[in-house]
C-alpha cells in the first residue's frame, strides 16, 4: 500500500520548498522501495508558476480526494496573501482530524495552515523573516522562530526553505527508520540531523530594520552588550510604552526583545569562543551573559552545542587544514 504524499502549491510558490522534500521522498522509493505516492495539487489544478518562473503541472485538490496520508503546503514570498477557498480549508481540516495522517508546511506555508484554522493553540515555526508577521496575523498560534521544524500532534511545520528537507528526512525516519533517512541524507549531501535552530543561519544584521526606532534600539543594544539591557530599558530607548515596544519589536524583527538580545550576545561571543583562547567566564561577562553557565545554556538552545564543543570543533578543523 502506497503512502500518499501530497504537495499543495499556488502561484509564486518557492520551487525549492517543493523540489527539496520531493527529492527526499523519491530517493526513499529508489533506495528502499518505500512506496511513497507523490502528487502535486493546487486549488485550481493545471499549470502553476513558481517564484522562479518554473511551471509545475498540478491536479485539483478537490477532485477525487481521499484521505491523503500526508499533506505538505509549500512556502513562498506571497504565502501570507494567499486566500484559500472553503473547500480547500475543509480538506486540510479533514486530513488533520485523522490522527494517523499528517498535515505540514514548509517555510511560509505555515500561513496557509493558520488561515485554514489548523494552528490555533499549536506550537509552530516558519521562515525567521516572517515569524513576526505570522504571530501578528494569528495571535492564537505559538510561533517559535528558533526551530528547524516542529511537531505538535499530527501538525508538522518547518523553517525557511532548505528546512523542508530536514522535515522530509524526519518524516521518512518515522515511517521507515533512521538508516534509510541517513542514506538519503548522504545521497543529498545534507545533514541527517542538523544541529541547532535556524537562528544560526540568520544574522542579526538581516533582522535589523533599515531605519526607525527598532533599528535605534538594536544599535544601542549592540553598543551596550555588557549591560543588563532589560526590556524596560530598551522600551525607553525607543520612546515607547512597554506594550507598544514589545508588539513593534516582534513585528519588525520576528523575535522578542529578549531573544534578540540573546542572539546579539551570541553573535559577538561565538567568534571569541571559536577563535581565541579567552576564558569562557571572561567572554560571558564581556558580552553580557554574566556567567559562563548562562552563556552555555544559550549556546545549547541556539546552536545545539556547548561553548566547549564549539571551541573543540573549530580547533579540530584548523588542525586538519
Amino acid at each position: 500500500m502506497k503512502r500518499k504524499i501530497i504537495f499543495f502549491v499556488y502561484p509564486e510558490f518557492e520551487s525549492l520548498d517543493l523540489t527539496g522534500p520531493c527529492a527526499a521522498f523519491n530517493l526513499a522509493n529508489e533506495l528502499s522501495g518505500a512506496g511513497y505516492g507523490i502528487n502535486v495539487v493546487s486549488a485550481t489544478g493545471g499549470p502553476i508558476t513558481a517564484r522562479a518562473g518554473l511551471s509545475i503541472e498540478s491536479c485539483k485538490l478537490t477532485e477525487g480526494y481521499e484521505s491523503a496520508g500526508t499533506i505538505l503546503v509549500v512556502g513562498g514570498p506571497t504565502a501570507h496573501l494567499v486566500e484559500l477557498d472553503a473547500d480547500t480549508k475543509e480538506l486540510f481540516a479533514e486530513n488533520s482530524r485523522h490522527t494517523a495522517n499528517r498535515v505540514g508546511s514548509v517555510c511560509t506555508g505555515t500561513f496557509l495552515l493558520a488561515a485554514a484554522g489548523l494552528l490555533n493553540g499549536k506550537r509552530v515555526t516558519t521562515h525567521w523573516r516572517y515569524a513576526g508577521l505570522l504571530q501578528t496575523q494569528y495571535p492564537m498560534v505559538q510561533v517559535d522562530v528558533d526551530r528547524i521544524f516542529i511537531k505538535d500532534g499530527n501538525i508538522w511545520t518547518s523553517a525557511g526553505m532548505t528546512a523542508g528537507i530536514d522535515l522530509a528526512l524526519t518524516l521518512i525516519e518515522n515511517d521507515f527508520g533512521a538508516d534509510l533517512a541517513k542514506n538519503i541524507a548522504r545521497e543529498m549531501v545534507v545533514y541527517h540531523r542538523r544541529l541547532g535552530g535556524q537562528s544560526q543561519y540568520s544574522a542579526m544584521l538581516d533582522m535589523t530594520p533599515p531605519s526607525g526606532r527598532i533599528r535605534d534600539v538594536m544599535c544601542y543594544a549592540r553598543e551596550h552588550l555588557g549591560e543588563p539591557l532589560s526590556v524596560n530599558q530598551l522600551a525607553d530607548v525607543a520612546c515607547l510604552s512597554l506594550r507598544q515596544f514589545n508588539r513593534n519589536f516582534l513585528k519588525a524583527t520576528g523575535v522578542t526583545p529578549a531573544k534578540a538580545i540573546e542572539r546579539l550576545r551570541l553573535d559577538v561571543a561565538r567568534p571569541k569562543i571559536e577563535e581565541t583562547s579567552e576564558s569562557l567566564e571572561k567572554i560571558a561577562k564581556d558580552v553580557g551573559f554574566g556567567t559562563a553557565e548562562k552563556m552555555c545554556r544559550s549556546c545549547l538552545n541556539v546552536f545545539g552545542r556547548t561553548p566547549q564543543e564549539l571551541r573543540r570543533t573549530t580547533r579540530k578543523q584548523v588542525s586538519l587544514n
